[in-house]
């Protein structure tokens, strides 16, 4: 919090040049700010905020249950702590276009550098589950064009979710990701192909910048990160890898834990005090409120 030196416009303005690179940019997942500042020490190039993530970790399913408030504070808690440019999802936009137009002010104000918006209707689903809904294309422009005109800075970047791969097959969400880069998507996230021909020919087919999601468990194979730049992807995002990672430790852990009658078992597996206060930095603000409270005139 103390050491961030970047401001939001700076960073936003960093993650364009990035994206003009041709490189492949990677976003893992985060489900605490503690985890944006991990990513960030590894040399990752942003962090990501899955909309399904937070549903998850607020107890709820990934079905439009979340509020602008929710969503915009842990954007700005997540934001804050890390110079590396964050993305948010934020569903289908809190209540159509006047309200993604609301959402993306909301979103630049806590600090977000970009979010991305879909097209299905407002009780959404997981992107990777069978029987979506999707509103028509009309509708989902109005929406990009109202997320694009609301913002005030021009490099917070637009993503526009299609879904429509499942429901209506790939040449549909094809002519989808194009009406939605007319109506000023910066980037468009194909949610859900299936093969790597799939991927190529979107690539072809779409001039914008693209988004890849590997997410496990779900209707798209795990390509690493190589494949993905040769295929012409510009960003992949690792939604709920930590997440997972993290409730599975947790679960065998508490498993020990009751069968054994303590956590000396699994003590191995944790990271160790010391491991943690140096990436929270704790020697750092110790020696800041030294130099500020304990002075002598």
């Amino acid at each position: 919090m103390l050491f961030t030196k970047l401001e939001a416009a700076a960073k936003r303005k960093e993650f364009r040049t990035a994206l003009a690179s041709g490189r492949l940019l990677r976003f893992p997942g985060v489900f605490s700010p503690l985890v944006a500042m991990l990513i960030e020490e590894k040399g990752f190039d942003g962090v990501y905020i899955s909309g399904a993530v937070l549903a998850n970790e607020l107890g709820l399913p990934d079905i439009g249950l979340t509020t602008l408030t929710e969503v915009a504070l842990r954007g700005h808690q997540v934001a804050r702590v890390t110079d590396l440019p964050a993305i948010i999802d934020i569903d289908t936009g809190f209540g159509e276009a006047m309200g993604a137009a609301r959402t993306v002010r909301e979103l630049e104000d806590a600090g977000l550098s970009g979010c991305h918006l879909e097209d299905q209707v407002s009780r959404k689903r997981c992107g990777h589950l069978d029987n979506k809904q999707l509103v028509d294309t009309a509708t989902m422009v109005q929406r990009v064009r109202a997320a694009a005109e609301a913002r005030r800075d021009k490099n917070f970047l637009i993503i526009a979710r299609t879904d429509s791969r499942a429901s209506e097959g790939f040449e549909a969400s094809v002519a989808r990701a194009k009406a939605y880069v007319d109506a000023g998507a910066d980037m468009i996230f194909p949610e859900a192909l299936q093969t790597e021909a799939e991927y190529a020919a979107f690539r072809k087919a779409i001039a914008a910048p693209l988004l890849a999601n590997m997410t496990e468990f779900g209707k798209t194979p795990l390509y690493d990160t190589k494949q993905l730049a040769d295929l012409g992807y510009n960003l992949v995002i690792y939604p709920v890898t930590a997440l997972r990672l993290a409730m599975g430790a947790i679960d065998s852990a508490y498993d020990a834990i009751k069968a054994q009658g303590s956590q000396k078992g699994v003590v191995d597996r944790m990271m160790t005090r010391a491991r943690l206060y140096d990436l929270i930095r704790y020697e750092e603000y110790n020696a800041f409120d030294q130099s500020v409270f304990n002075f002598k005139l």
